[in-house]
């Protein structure tokens, strides 16, 4: 379905159309909401215009709060009838979570909303048919995991489920990434994943969500961003790479290295966090993300600009929502 399909098939179930474009935005992004959120959407003085509102969502069995502290409650949208109406029945947003989780997909939310001048990408087929039908793209530049063994592969896309920001122009791309720890381990494997994506793109961005708790860290996920995108290897040392990971696997199942100098010296070599990640993605996914160090595009579009990575710390307090927020 198309935006517009999905705005006017909301409306069609009684809504206005700023409260029907607040709900389709949170049926895909989030699942979850606060008052304040709709109320700055819906540009109104948060009160009872907004509280009637939710009521109205509670009374018709489409959405549920949950008190998340004395004062303040989450809503989960949840109503099967809403989901249906956008051809997102099945949607994962419809399921209970945890406390942390919804918090998490706040962050996301209001990440979203703050930007409406973008078209926001946030199911697995509305990203696919984006890049493969609009951008032209082959599924195999697509950052996608399998599970199975043939001939029964299911391939998921997008398996980190975050928005993508599409500019009205085309040209712009925005990649949402939500920092939850101090480790970059997944976002390693995240970068890896999109990286030929990002090749294939004109102009990206990847923006960092840093909740306040975790503000330190965010030099420490940009450095390793460019660790991954702005440091690529030369050829030898890409075959070198490829072999030590081979002889790797070989060990770690028990067998002995085919030259066990050579095995030394390359794990002296590339024991770096950078390629710890890439060995535990390439057991995963194999030799492809390996191929691709030694591509200088990624390099290159930092460095005229046409792709940045950028920290936006979150300025909103979310503690009083969940104690355990940013502390993973």
């Amino acid at each position: 379905m198309t935006p517009q399909e999905r705005l006017e098939a909301v409306k069609d179930e009684g809504f206005t159309t700023r409260q029907a474009q607040f709900l389709v935005t949170v049926m895909l992004h989030s699942g979850v909401c606060v008052l304040r959120q709709y109320s700055a959407h819906a540009r109104l003085v948060h009160g009872q215009k907004t509280r009637d509102f939710f009521s109205s969502l509670v009374t018709r069995r489409l959405a549920k709060p949950y008190q998340a502290h004395r004062r303040a409650r989450i809503f989960h949208v949840y109503g099967k009838r809403l989901y249906t109406a956008i051809g997102e029945t099945d949607n994962r947003n419809r399921k209970p979570i945890t406390l942390a989780r919804a918090v998490e997909r706040l962050m996301v939310l209001d990440a979203v909303l703050c930007e409406p001048d973008l078209r926001w990408l946030g199911t697995e087929r509305d990203k696919v048919d984006y890049f493969l039908k609009t951008r032209l793209l082959r599924p195999s530049e697509l950052p996608a995991v399998s599970f199975g063994t043939p001939p029964r592969v299911t391939v998921r896309y997008f398996p980190e489920k975050l928005p993508i920001g599409v500019a009205a122009d085309g040209i712009g791309h925005v990649f949402l990434y939500l920092v939850d720890r101090s480790a970059p381990v997944d976002f390693r494997a995240f970068v890896n994943r999109h990286a030929e994506l990002l090749r294939a793109l004109p102009e990206w961005e990847l923006r960092l969500l840093v909740p306040k708790p975790l503000y330190k860290v965010a030099s420490v996920f940009e450095a390793a961003a460019h660790q991954e995108m702005a440091m690529p290897l030369r050829l030898g040392d890409m075959e070198d790479l490829h072999w030590y990971f081979k002889q790797r696997r070989q060990v770690d199942g028990g067998s002995g290295a085919e030259d066990v100098e050579r095995f030394r010296e390359s794990a002296r070599r590339f024991h770096a966090p950078r390629f710890r990640a890439l060995y535990r993605l390439w057991k995963k996914e194999g030799d492809a993300h390996v191929h691709a160090t030694v591509s200088h595009i990624l390099d290159d579009a930092l460095s005229r600009r046409s792709g940045r990575v950028r920290s936006q710390v979150l300025t909103r307090s979310y503690q009083h929502l969940s104690p355990l927020v940013g502390s993973a």
